[in-house]
């Protein structure tokens, strides 16, 4: 790997993993715009996994505002991101898979209200891809592995 190819790999997981990051914060912040702009054009999200949906970008953010809405005080952590970028002999290509876990505390109700507090865990499966502006995710998959809080615990 000569020095050149050797930078534009430690860019390109640089850029994933601020990407990455801006989802998770996308999410917490309800920023749903900044949230579809990660994806592809072509993007899907699956949530089944976590008893959400599965189909394109546009369906996904309808699903997650109106579940998050009654869950404004969260706080999405995704971490042991191992990241594989496509090799082509030496070289970086376009696609890349981010396999990472997740741990998601949230409260219902007002900031700083009583309601109570409920967390989950899992993984998450991003498949990437190049594109003209920089990477962008074209899949995520969210596999919920476990679940607390009042009236329920899984996993």
């Amino acid at each position: 790997m000569t020095q050149r190819v050797a930078l534009a790999t430690v860019m390109d997981r640089l850029s994933i993993d601020t990407m990455i990051s801006d989802y998770a914060a996308a999410v917490d912040d309800g920023a749903w715009d900044a949230y579809a702009a990660l994806f592809t054009q072509d993007g899907r999200v699956d949530h089944r996994g976590a008893g959400g949906e599965e189909g394109p970008v546009a369906e996904a953010v309808r699903w997650l505002e109106d579940s998050m809405r009654l869950l404004p005080v969260r706080q999405h952590l995704i971490v042991n991101r191992r990241l594989d970028l496509q090799d082509l002999g030496g070289y970086p290509g376009d696609l890349a898979r981010l396999r990472a876990d997740y741990l998601s505390p949230r409260r219902g109700g007002e900031a700083g209200g009583t309601a109570p507090t409920t967390m989950s865990g899992g993984r998450y499966v991003f498949d990437l891809r190049r594109t003209e502006p920089g990477w962008r995710i074209h899949t995520v998959t969210m596999d919920e592995k476990w679940r607390y809080g009042p009236g329920y615990t899984t996993g």
